[in-house]
């Protein structure tokens, strides 16, 4: 038995057929940078009164496995994520793939995830998980991650053999914050210093009354998304798109790498009027906390992903 370092973690993931089974094979390798996810059932404490001061034995209350996974944006892993996000893309080509994905899919996909430490050995499966929501945060420089969101249902007790059997890699080239840009109309907003694209799918859980205390799945709320982005003071143009009222075409929030490439779209965003805060000799800092919308049977959003994956 060794001690479980996070260097040697493993994510294995396979799409479940029925909500909170998992399948017997199917299994992906998927690459991650880190997990917050497991089941966890806190401690109600004894209220009963006359049996003196110590106190009686707490009660549990019911499970929850809410959590993060930090996953690479990549050229073909990502895909995985988009799908658990939008539902399963349409996609067309041959050798070089298109993969549209869609925001307002009336069901999403389940997954179940074993995160295991091979050293110890100690492997665990998070059944049930759907994507609730998902943020990448944009730089002028470092790893380009996101932050994927999810909702279970339980997870199972750790064993010593992976469960995942005989797994498929799925690992592509990850993609250069350096490259990434923010256009609207097919002109890239100048100055931008940082942005953060979040999108979520607002998931209510099905909190029933079951003897295991686990929810019983869960149903998409209403789509939501955002762009946060902080640009340099340079001109009033943004400003007066603020206090216009009229959306704006974010055609392409993105980055490439060779013949990949993955790209947003939020064709209707409102711009909030904002401060221009001035805190010393220094350039001036426009902030703004914009959010998209989308007209009646279209989608606030639309995701991109050109790669050499044939399908998700």
């Amino acid at each position: 038995m060794g001690f479980g370092m996070g260097i040697n973690a493993v994510l294995h993931a396979v799409e479940e057929a029925t909500y909170g089974i998992t399948p017997a094979s199917g299994f992906k390798k998927i690459p991650f940078v880190s997990h917050s996810m497991g089941e966890e059932r806190p401690l109600i404490e004894d209220d009963l009164l006359g049996y003196g001061r110590e106190g009686l034995d707490p009660t549990y209350d019911v499970a929850t496995n809410d959590g993060d996974i930090v996953v690479p944006v990549d050229t073909d892993a990502f895909g995985f994520w988009l799908k658990g996000m939008f539902g399963a893309p349409a996609t067309t080509g041959s050798g070089t793939f298109t993969h549209v994905f869609q925001s307002g899919a009336a069901v999403l996909p389940s997954r179940s995830l074993e995160i295991g430490s091979p050293e110890v050995p100690s492997f665990s499966v998070n059944y049930g998980a759907v994507c609730n929501q998902m943020r990448i945060a944009m730089s002028r420089s470092g790893m380009l991650n996101a932050t994927m969101s999810l909702i279970a249902q339980g997870e199972t007790a750790p064993v010593s053999t992976s469960v995942a059997g005989t797994i498929a890699g799925l690992l592509g080239s990850r993609f250069a914050q350096a490259t990434g840009v923010i256009k609207r109309d097919g002109t890239a907003l100048g100055n931008v210093v940082s942005a953060d694209l979040s999108v979520s799918n607002s998931l209510d859980k099905v909190e029933v009354i079951k003897s295991d205390g686990r929810i019983g799945g869960v149903v998409p709320g209403v789509v939501q998304a955002s762009l946060r982005f902080t640009a340099r003071f340079d001109s009033v143009d943004l400003l007066a798109l603020a206090t216009s009222g009229v959306p704006v075409n974010l055609d392409e929030i993105g980055w490439v790498k060779g013949p990949a490439s993955l790209k947003f779209a939020l064709p209707r965003v409102f711009l909030p009027r904002t401060k221009r805060i001035i805190n010393g000799p220094g350039g001036i800092m426009a902030e703004f906390n914009c959010q998209a919308a989308a007209l009646v049977g279209a989608h606030k959003v639309t995701a991109t992903l050109i790669n050499s994956q044939s399908s998700y």
